[in-house]
């Protein structure tokens, strides 16, 4: 393992506080939802703040040995539960921190009999820090928070620290995926992959849109408001 790969996962001090990329959200629930947490978080869902205490092993989570897809900010659940029925050898472990969307997608997950669908709710990042070097098939970053302001553009998910610890969590060949409405974020973004030097550009600049991706109400209404959608897949060497 090189240090590139050590020092992203290494603790932050003590002292230090950690910059969320992110908001906590809870948010109103439909009586449907509601009961689809009661009933299921049991089975399919895990904190990440209370449940994860050392070492993360998905295989012990899913019951099996397959390739993993890591879902951060999988928003309602729509897409990650598309692909997921789509690609019933790999499994997908979902990241969200919205309590609504964290139900719906388990109410997907019963009501299509997905069997390789998990749902983690807190920081993607501290549940990244605990998985094994190498472990992941896959990352996606959808439509992450743009953070518009300079000021808060330290709390961005895709800067050069989180890259490099996502990037150590994928197999080589291995593919990070992101994809965003926002423009100048999108550029950023391209600049950061690029710079990693254990990345690769998977297409000559944008990525077409992939058909596997499936497009969200989000989307849409990015669309419908006159943003462009920008794609980047990036390989790990």
């Amino acid at each position: 393992m090189t240090s590139t790969d050590q020092n992203p996962a290494s603790a932050s001090p003590a002292s230090a506080t950690p910059i969320r990329t992110f908001h906590p959200r809870r948010g109103r629930m439909s009586g449907r939802q509601v009961d689809a947490l009661d009933r299921l978080w049991p089975a399919y869902g895990f904190d990440i703040a209370v449940d994860l205490d050392g070492p993360f092993d998905p295989a012990g989570l899913f019951g099996r040995q397959a390739p993993v897809v890591l879902e951060i900010g999988s928003g309602m659940g729509d897409a990650t539960a598309a692909m997921a029925a789509d690609d019933p050898d790999r499994d997908y472990l979902a990241v969200e921190v919205h309590s609504p969307g964290i139900a719906n997608l388990l109410d997907l997950v019963e009501r299509h009999g997905l069997r390789n669908v998990r749902v983690a709710e807190g920081d993607a990042l501290d549940l990244v820090r605990a998985l094994p070097t190498g472990s992941l098939d896959a990352v996606h970053v959808f439509f992450p928070d743009p953070w518009p302001k300079s000021r808060h553009h330290k709390r961005r998910l895709i800067q050069p620290e989180h890259v490099a610890l996502l990037r150590s969590r994928l197999v080589p060949g291995g593919t990070l995926h992101c994809a965003t409405d926002w423009a100048e974020y999108a550029a950023a973004m391209r600049q950061t992959l690029t710079a990693d030097p254990e990345l690769v550009n998977a297409h000559d600049g944008w990525a077409p849109r992939p058909a596997h991706r499936p497009v969200t109400k989000f989307e849409r209404r990015g669309v419908k408001a006159g943003h462009e959608i920008f794609d980047l897949i990036y390989r790990r060497r």
